[in-house]
């Protein structure tokens, strides 16, 4: 006998049955609604690139989980590579920017909702397939723009009803004028921001460790940068820190203006400073942010600035930021939330009879037509219990009876399935009847 096992989708992959699809649908549903009221203009690209437009964009650790597509027909025995899935939406972006950049307005707003792939370990929610939700703006070097990714993110959450987020917000040019306030020399800064990156993963002794063993940071160096980080008073700190870099002064410039932009948009005490914040990827050049809320593991949404990623493909240098939801850390809750309420159809119509399903047909098709989700019976039971059982199961608000009385008199039974009250219309009026009585209550 075949295992269950056998049948559940790869490692890392999931399958999404109607009441999780859905949830996640109209989630998507209301997060283009936020972003399209910004003015950003949704953008498909392939699921897969050319291995050469990926790889190098997002730092050894990043390039390491890019799934590679091996080269196919007279060439599959080489077991080399030249595609590999899309890791992310922004390389992307940046790609389909350099293509068509005389094409595109300026500044160019862009969102788009996809699935890329992590060759990742997987795990308790995390996923070798998932969706990303991406909006940035390409063709603006204003901070106006870091704000406007912020605001739109923001009521995007608000608008999923994730409770207590807030922004953590950091610059590279903050990070980068702290590695200059420490003299960490400059062929080694890069691995040092990857190792500091896992401090919210990491103990501080164990960051420390690593910054010492595998990044060659010599041990007082480590330890200083790790307490700075970390203590209670590291706003302070770091502010004292980067005074004596101009670098360093350059990101506190770019921290503290998205803050006063956003202050009058969105609640104060959303946006702080975190002088800890890393973001491992190699492209940001300027503002970072993630944001966090309780209850829910790492980060639920992230961004920042990348300045020269398009020229590096090779297009015309553009200034460029952007922002993604977590949307898979965030539909769990929404899921949960939901799956009680869950409906196939709000409306099952019997078939009490198997002479008259070709008027059954014909009045499920008029009640559709009033924009209604409808369903007939297809099993080959006529008894009344069963099919009212399948109507329950199916969610239904209402229940379409029709039978030989109801054909004698032109008529049809309406059931009210959630208080068991019946009562009779007139065939031709039951597509209307129906559509007033399951439309929205204001």
């Amino acid at each position: 006998m075949a295992s269950l096992k056998q049948f559940e989708p790869a490692s890392g992959t999931r399958d999404f049955l109607a009441a999780e699809y859905e949830t996640r649908e109209r989630a998507f549903a209301t997060i283009r609604s936020v972003f399209a009221r910004y003015g950003f203009q949704p953008l498909q690209t392939p699921a897969f690139e050319r291995l050469d437009v990926l790889t190098g964009k997002y730092g050894d650790e990043g390039d390491k989980l890019i799934f590679k597509i091996l080269r196919r027909g007279e060439h599959e025995a080489t077991g080399e590579a030249d595609l590999a899935l899309r890791y992310d939406l922004t390389v992307p972006l940046a790609r389909a920017a350099a293509a068509y950049g005389s094409q595109l307005p300026s500044p160019y707003k862009r969102y788009a909702i996809a699935p890329v792939w992590r060759a990742d370990r997987p795990g308790k929610g995390r996923f070798r397939e998932f969706v990303q939700c991406d909006l940035d703006i390409v063709g603006s070097s204003s901070p106006l723009s870091d704000a406007e990714i912020v605001l739109a993110l923001h009521d995007a959450l608000d608008a999923l009803r994730v409770p207590e987020f807030r922004f953590l917000i950091n610059s590279r040019h903050a990070l980068f004028g702290l590695l200059e306030a420490y003299e960490v020399p400059e062929d080694l800064g890069a691995g040092a921001l990857i190792t500091l990156d896992k401090l919210d993963k990491l103990t501080p002794d164990a960051v420390v460790s690593e910054l010492v063993a595998s990044r060659g940071l010599a041990s007082g160096m480590a330890e200083g940068l790790v307490e700075d980080l970390t203590s209670q008073d590291c706003v302070e700190r770091i502010r004292a820190r980067l005074k004596s870099s101009e670098t360093g002064q350059v990101g506190l410039a770019e921290v503290d203006q998205l803050l006063a932009l956003t202050k009058g948009a969105i609640p104060a005490d959303r946006t702080v400073f975190t002088p800890s914040l890393v973001r491992g990827l190699d492209y940001y050049t300027g503002i970072i942010f993630e944001v966090t809320a309780p209850g829910m593991p790492g980060s639920i949404a992230s961004g920042g600035r990348y300045d020269t990623l398009i020229s590096r493909l090779g297009g015309k240098d553009a200034s460029a930021c952007g922002g993604s939801l977590g949307i898979e850390r965030i539909l769990p809750l929404l899921q949960q939330a939901e799956s009680d309420s869950y409906a196939q159809v709000d409306v099952a119509v019997t078939v009490m009879d198997q002479d008259f399903s070709s008027e059954t047909f014909r009045l499920a098709a008029e009640i559709r037509r009033s924009g209604v989700r409808t369903g007939v019976y297809l099993g080959t039971s006529g008894k009344f219990a069963k099919q009212m059982k399948w109507a329950n199961e199916q969610g239904a608000r209402f229940c379409v009876i029709y039978g030989a009385a109801e054909r004698d008199a032109g008529t049809v039974t309406l059931r009210d399935m959630a208080t068991g009250d019946q009562d009779q219309v007139p065939f031709d009026q039951a597509p209307e009847e129906l559509a007033r009585r399951c439309a929205p209550s204001s």
